[in-house]
C-alpha cells in the first residue's frame, strides 16, 4: 500500500508542491515547524537513511541541491536555514519514505532540547 508521500508524488493527494522533477518532489509540510517548512522526497521509495544504497548517491546530492535552490527562492538562504533527516523511531521519523526537511525563515534554536 502506498504511503502518503508516494500518493503526493503520484498526484493522488493534493499538496502545495514547490518543485518536482523526475527524481524528487518538494512540497510544504502540512504541520510546519517554521515559517518555511518544505519536505523534499525522492520519487522512488527509500524507507530510511539506512536504506540508501551506494547507487543513490547522486539522488541524495540532488535532494540537497533542490533544498538549496528552494531556500533561495523562499528568501531564507541569506539568513540561514536547517536541513534535517530523521531516521526511524528514535530519530523521530513518522513517514517511512526518506524525506529532507528544509526549515527556515526564523531563528531555529538549538538542535536538541532536553
Amino acid at each position: 500500500m502506498a504511503n502518503i508521500f508516494e500518493k503526493i508524488v503520484n498526484g493522488e493527494l493534493d499538496a502545495d508542491i514547490v518543485f518536482q522533477d523526475d527524481r524528487v518532489t518538494a512540497f510544504r509540510d502540512i504541520a510546519p515547524k517554521a515559517r518555511v517548512h518544505v519536505l523534499i522526497v525522492p520519487n522512488q521509495v527509500i524507507e530510511t537513511v539506512d536504506d540508501i544504497a551506494d547507487e543513490d548517491e547522486a539522488l541524495i546530492g540532488h535532494m540537497v541541491l533542490v533544498a538549496r535552490d528552494i531556500a533561495r527562492q523562499e528568501g531564507i538562504a541569506e539568513d540561514g536555514y536547517r536541513l534535517m533527516i530523521n531516521c526511524r523511531e528514535h530519530g523521530g521519523q513518522e513517514v517511512y519514505h526518506l524525506h529532507l526537511h528544509l526549515m527556515g525563515g526564523q531563528h531555529m534554536g538549538p538542535m536538541v532540547c532536553r
